[in-house]
């Protein structure tokens, strides 16, 4: 759980994806260890063998579900908390010309969107 401490304000880009599932599988070689084969060869699991292992629960998925959980949160919140307020914060200046970084609510409302969640 250390992995996932403040992870629902992660901006989850493709880069931090991969990196997360391949630490994930690292970890899950070591807990399941190597099997042995009738020839008495050892091998370790194979990427599928591993997502059969754990029902294709991956940390991609739980960080995904505990930002939707946070954002449910902080939607039932009174307008005067602190996160409540950072969260609907506009800024009031304007940025240079280049394409704009991905905000925490766009990533999530993305997530939402491909769940089939429309509001």
């Amino acid at each position: 759980m250390v992995l996932v401490y403040g992870s629902e304000c992660w901006i989850l880009t493709e880069n931090i994806k991969q990196k997360l599932l391949v630490f994930e599988r690292k970890i899950l070689r070591r807990i399941f260890g190597p099997r042995q084969k009738a020839s008495g060869e050892w091998r370790l699991k194979t990427n599928e063998e591993l997502e059969k292992a754990i029902n294709n629960e991956n940390i991609v998925r739980y960080i995904k579900y505990k930002r939707l959980s946070w954002l449910r949160h902080v939607e039932r919140m009174t307008n005067e908390r602190v996160a409540k307020t950072v969260y609907k914060w506009k800024p009031y200046a304007t940025s240079l010309r280049r394409r704009p970084r991905v905000r925490w609510e766009d990533d999530v409302r993305n997530d939402l969107r491909k769940n089939g969640v429309n509001n």
